[in-house]
């Protein structure tokens, strides 16, 4: 399906009190408005993730430092990814929406194991520092989840179900 992508250049801060995948669903829909703005006839789809280990929030790291410190918290432990899509019909104002969790145990890794995997993927920009589509799989020992393309941060088979009941399946 032809698509193009558009920044929302939306605020991701949490709210107080707020739980994980609250923030998720919430920043999807808040990203799927901000640029239905911008495309008045079309579906448009928004999506957050929010990484969560141990009750503390793991959001993208932003820097070396951040990441490192991030890594070290989850190295050995299970981890909570939770992933929202929203998907927007401009043209009705009819909104769907999904999170789906993720579970992510992972292995037990030294301080020279992530520094070399710093140095070689800079996952700045995810939530939890494990960019899993590269070197961060690496890290991990098992993933549990009902869709695991939600722990790259885009759910697709939920994605797939959105598009279906606006009536647009992806096959026809």
């Amino acid at each position: 399906m032809p698509f193009e992508c558009a920044d929302p250049q939306s605020d991701e801060s949490p709210q107080a009190g707020e739980a994980p995948g609250a923030t998720a669903l919430r920043l999807a829909e808040a990203k799927a408005r901000a640029v239905a703005r911008r495309f008045p006839q079309a579906l448009v789809i928004g999506s957050d993730q929010v990484a969560s280990c141990e009750g503390l929030r793991l959001d993208k790291p932003g820097n070396h430092e951040n990441a490192r410190r991030q890594l070290t918290v989850l190295s050995g432990k299970r981890a909570q990814f939770d992933t929202a899509v929203v998907l927007l019909d401009t043209a009705s104002g009819k909104l769907g929406a999904r999170l789906v969790g993720c579970a992510v145990t992972f292995r037990t890794v030294g301080a020279q194991q992530i520094e070399s995997y710093l140095r070689q993927e800079q996952p700045y920009d995810c939530a939890g520092s494990a960019k899993v589509e590269g070197l961060g799989i690496t890290l991990i020992e098992r993933i549990e989840t009902e869709d695991p393309t939600s722990l790259i941060g885009l759910p697709l088979i939920a994605l797939t179900e959105l598009l279906a009941h606006a009536g647009a399946p992806v096959l026809g």
